[in-house]
């Protein structure tokens, strides 16, 4: 580039800024100098020490021979921006409760109610139902379990494979469809502007099948 017609340049804006123009530049005497004298950047020719040893290497990329290249955090970087990102508000100002219950329970009746943490192996719709899910779960006896519930209008059977649900384990076998079911899951309900909500119970996928809730 040459420094005469650079130097043009600047005087030219020097002129639009006497007209008010506040974005143009200031004549700068020391960047034409080293423009005459041949500036790297702006003449002749510049090379790094990285590049000259993609050169000397045969290096197909200039990070194969940085000496001390910048390092990363490990882990997904995406994954722990879904985790940080903000929680969803959920607007509950239309939502109805059924009442509390005003009658008691004794202690001992409630403790005879086996809770327990079950992991789901396989569910699949029942045939010829439009309510039941049949789900093959995994108590921690070793012995796979069948309960049936009646959620799917709420759920899709394999988005609910591998959770981790709540069960009542020592209900009466209760036989739905010709299936036997063994207990029942756990699950919250509400109504919303007139239509019934739920909720099936899923805890941390941590909780070991068999888990018992006190």
């Amino acid at each position: 580039m040459n420094p005469e017609i650079q130097r043009a340049n600047f005087e030219e804006q020097l002129k639009q800024k006497a007209q008010g123009d506040d974005e143009t530049m200031d004549l700068d005497e020391d960047y034409l100098k080293a423009m005459e004298q041949g500036m790297p950047p702006i003449s002749g020719l510049g090379v790094g020490i990285d590049r000259l040893m993609m050169l000397l290497f045969n290096a197909d990329s200039v990070r194969d021979v940085v000496l001390f290249p910048m390092m990363k955090p490990e882990g997904n970087d995406k994954a722990k921006k879904v985790q940080t990102k903000k929680e969803e508000k959920v607007d509950f100002s239309n939502v109805v409760i059924e009442p509390l219950f005003t009658d008691y329970v004794d202690f001992e009746t409630f403790s005879k109610s086996d809770f327990r943490a079950v992991k789901v192996k396989e569910c699949n719709a029942v045939p010829k139902s439009n309510k039941l899910l049949q789900f093959t779960l995994d108590d921690g006896t070793g012995k796979d379990r069948t309960i049936l519930s009646g959620i799917h209008a709420y759920y899709e059977p394999e988005e609910l494979v591998g959770k981790t649900l709540i069960a009542i384990t020592n209900l009466p076998p209760r036989a739905m469809m010709g299936i036997e079911s063994e207990g029942m899951l756990l699950s919250a309900i509400h109504e919303v502007n007139g239509e019934e909500g739920l909720n099936l119970l899923m805890v941390d996928n941590k909780i070991p099948a068999g888990a018992k809730l006190y």
